[in-house]
């Protein structure tokens, strides 16, 4: 499956559950670990278990395998991965204090010295 319909059916089961402030991010040119990198944030523990539970059920429905889901017992932040699409569900605190959306988004390569 192409990653983009992969990332609309993250994308619906996210909406579905009313995640907040998704962000997409490609960032195929800058790993090769995925294409793309979806960030939510979830409002408590229980919503962001609820939101991954929801990604993987919808994933699960179109027939696509998930390789690994990670942080699930702790619950302040999840990771979801498919392959193609990585997602992170966060609490706010949690997504403000990594900040991935900046993380990723260097545009110029850092200097070797």
């Amino acid at each position: 499956m192409e990653d983009s319909k992969l990332r609309e059916i993250v994308i619906d089961a996210l909406d579905d559950l009313k995640g907040e402030s998704i962000s997409c991010l490609e960032v195929g040119h800058l790993t090769s670990i995925t294409e793309v990198m979806i960030v939510v944030t979830g409002r408590s523990s229980t919503h962001i278990k609820s939101l991954a539970d929801n990604v993987v059920r919808k994933v699960k429905e179109s027939e696509i395998k998930v390789v690994g889901i990670e942080g699930r017992q702790q619950s302040e932040w999840v990771l979801v991965d498919i392959g193609g699409v990585v997602v992170h569900i966060m609490l706010a605190s949690v997504r403000a204090l990594y900040n991935l959306e900046e993380l990723w988004s260097f545009e110029k390569p850092l200097p070797s010295s």
